[in-house]
């Protein structure tokens, strides 16, 4: 089964062109060597109120991954993780956990992953490296993520005691 995927780029000099987004065109290539089909590719700068109403536009009615990078540090507009907060039904700590121990650099990561709907976001940073590190770190599981997400049959494999068609 093949899953879409969304790209938010979340940068106050990137929505302004003073700067070019670096990170965007990496995790692309790397979505669509995975597998996903690249449907959308948004950036916007930071902030709450920009992050969350384009993380809310991208969700609507939409299966798959939304993926952003940036803003998910400590500078004072860095407010990637508070918008995610806001639009998310259910958070996925295990994937903010793996994308924060793929680099020393990571314990300085705030970013979020969760639900929302039948879409999966996950935060990455907006460093290039960072991000499809971050991505790296996930992209193995996220296609059983998604099938679970959608209700679609599933099985768990033997050696992770599953038995069942559907994860209850």
């Amino acid at each position: 089964m093949e899953f879409a995927a969304k790209i938010l780029i979340i940068s106050d000099s990137a929505a302004a062109g003073t700067r070019a987004d670096l990170a965007g065109p990496l995790l692309r290539t790397r979505l669509v060597e995975a597998g996903f089909d690249v449907v959308e590719v948004t950036i916007v700068g930071d902030g709450v109120p920009s992050v969350e109403s384009a993380l809310r536009a991208m969700v609507q009615d939409f299966r798959g991954v939304v993926v952003t990078s940036g803003g998910t540090g400590f500078s004072p507009r860095d407010l990637t993780p508070e918008a995610t907060l806001r639009v998310i039904d259910r958070e996925a700590p295990g994937f903010s956990e793996a994308m924060r121990l793929v680099n020393p650099l990571g314990r300085l990561s705030r970013a979020r992953a969760g639900t929302a709907g039948r879409s999966v976001i996950v935060n990455c940073p907006g460093s290039p490296k960072g991000a499809i590190e971050c991505l790296e770190s996930i992209l193995d599981v996220l296609p059983h993520a998604l099938e679970l997400l959608q209700g679609e049959a599933s099985p768990h494999p033997p050696e992770t005691g599953g038995s069942t068609i559907i994860s209850s």
